[in-house]
């Protein structure tokens, strides 16, 4: 681990075990309003008025039952009230959104890049899950992102310009132009052939690259297209193998693509580079 956490390189080992302790509290609550968002969004249910409540009998769920991954744990995956099962997805949406906060400080520190990171990972988490189950994008997570990579810009040019403001610009247009013109010549050509404009690649995608591309730079944006091309290619195989069909959710794969493009991209790049110089 890189010892600058801080700045105090020096301190005991308890107070690392305290800060991540509280890292992952910090998770795990976020997961649990991750699960809020996954469930609610798509049918544009309130996140802030309604209460939290059994999607099969209505019941209000009380405080002692939404403890992350305890309460789900405790009910034996069961609603208090009905009985009906409670998905895993829940305890898994918490305890994922836990240790990507827990892996993203260990390998940044503490500062404001990786505080951001922490929540544009959340919003991933969101993306992915959602786009899993309806194949599209939620225009809000995309606009919310936005929101997080320009406050990126703004303190990480003022605190410590770690990311230039043309890596910043190049690497929203690296990915994300290919990604809109192979939607669009595809769509050209699917409409040719079917009557309907169907894009290969759907422009949520695009924005999504676009995005994280302003927020991580352009080295990183690249290995996180790479990464989430790669995975994606198998998974949709094994689908295609499985089922049958060939159109599935682009975006968890891209998500997961940028979550280790961001905290490990420049580095592979400027391996990478290194061989040939």
């Amino acid at each position: 681990m890189n010892q600058t956490l801080l700045g105090l390189e020096n301190l005991d080992p308890g107070f690392y075990i305290i800060f991540y302790t509280i890292i992952s509290a910090f998770g795990l609550c976020i997961g649990s309003f991750l699960n809020v968002v996954i469930c609610r969004l798509p049918t544009g249910e309130s996140l802030t008025k309604q209460n939290s409540h059994c999607v099969k009998c209505g019941t209000e769920i009380k405080w002692y039952d939404l403890i992350p991954v305890l309460s789900w744990i405790m009910l034996k995956g069961k609603c208090r009230s009905c009985g009906e099962k409670i998905s895993p997805r829940y305890p898994i949406v918490e305890l994922l959104n836990a240790v990507i906060y827990i892996i993203t400080f260990y390998f940044m520190d503490f500062n404001p890049q990786s505080i951001i990171l922490c929540l544009f990972f959340s919003l991933l988490i969101a993306i992915g899950f959602i786009d899993w189950d309806t194949q599209e994008i939620n225009l809000s997570l995309l606009i919310f992102g936005a929101a997080l990579a320009v406050l990126s810009s703004i303190l990480t040019s003022v605190l410590t310009n770690e990311i230039s403001w043309f890596s910043r610009i190049t690497g929203a247009l690296y990915i994300s132009v290919p990604f809109f013109l192979i939607g669009q010549i595809s769509g050209i050509i699917i409409k040719k052939n079917t009557g309907e404009f169907i894009r290969g690649i759907e422009l949520g995608d695009t924005i999504l690259m676009a995005i994280a591309g302003f927020l991580i730079g352009g080295k990183a944006i690249v290995i996180s297209a790479f990464i989430g091309i790669i995975i994606a290619a198998i998974c949709g195989m094994v689908n295609k193998h499985e089922t049958g069909e060939s159109k599935f959710a682009f975006g968890p794969f891209l998500s997961i693509g940028i979550f280790f493009g961001s905290l490990f991209g420049e580095k592979i790049i400027d391996w990478w580079l290194s061989m040939f110089i």
